[in-house]
């Protein structure tokens, strides 16, 4: 009898312990490598000192500011691929969320190209003749 009721306490618990056993396998299988976030952590710091550096030689103009542009994108997608996890979520999801912010660039730009043209035709045509 004692046998019999060691034999179904173990079998009581057995499925539970397996259920528990899958899922911290499971859960074990979804999470990343620290040594990825470290190498990400690693290079928004050294993006973030060449930042700095960009203020700290007095770079000027167009040099600057694209400079200063071109880390921020680099960070900004380090940060949203790494650790939102967007690197690893479907190619829809992806495009949902990071396809109109590129849009929006794209028409900024057009906009930024189009005022350039303005203004030239304005000096041109308006200027006043000496």
């Amino acid at each position: 009898m004692a046998n019999t009721a060691v034999d179904m306490e173990e079998r009581l618990h057995a499925p539970a312990h397996g259920a528990v056993a899958t899922e911290a396998v499971h859960a074990e299988g979804q999470q990343h490598p620290i040594k990825l976030y470290l190498v990400v952590w690693g290079w928004l710091f050294v993006l973030s000192t060449f930042s700095y550096l960009v203020d700290y030689f007095g770079l000027h103009g167009y040099l600057r500011w694209s400079l200063i542009l071109l880390f921020m994108m680099l960070k900004a997608g380090l940060i949203v691929a790494v650790f939102m996890h967007m690197a690893w979520e479907r190619l829809a999801l992806t495009y949902a969320i990071l396809l109109p912010p590129v849009v929006v660039f794209v028409f900024v730009t057009i906009m930024a190209l189009e005022s350039e043209y303005t203004h030239f035709l304005r000096v041109l045509f308006f200027a006043t003749p000496s």
